[in-house]
């Protein structure tokens, strides 16, 4: 026990060490995937809702949340599913860390990016009728 608390205590350890202790890239894609669709959702509900107090009485804001249902979701389902078919063995492969963080650097982007650009696009479209 005493080793194991002195072990944390010297600081982060690197990635790779991580990884030869058994994180499992299957569940943390499984829970930035989760999280990233909730950062998405509610973002994106908090931008339209703010387009539809305007009163302009636009079907341009459900539009973008249909997107959200169509695209989306389908699309983070298919990154999960990428990691999920690792066997056990290639699931707490270190050298995977590289691949793990630049998908979760474009998911997050899109998580928060998304909705911004889905929001000024739809008012620029909505600007032009």
């Amino acid at each position: 026990m005493a080793k194991a608390l002195s072990h944390r205590s010297h600081g982060q350890e690197p990635a790779v060490a991580q990884s030869e202790t058994g994180i499992d890239w299957r569940r943390k894609v499984s829970d930035h995937v989760a999280f990233g669709l909730l950062v998405y959702t509610g973002l994106h509900i908090f931008l339209t809702m703010q387009e539809l107090k305007t009163g302009h009485g636009s079907v341009l804001p459900y539009f973008a949340l249909i997107v959200l249902v169509a695209a989306i979701i389908p699309a983070c389902r298919w990154l999960e599913m990428r990691w999920e078919r690792l066997t056990d063995s290639e699931a707490t492969d270190p050298d995977l860390a590289p691949v793990f963080r630049k998908e979760m650097i474009l998911l997050w982007c899109a998580a928060i990016g998304l909705p911004v650009a889905l929001t000024f696009g739809f008012q620029g479209i909505a600007a032009l009728f």
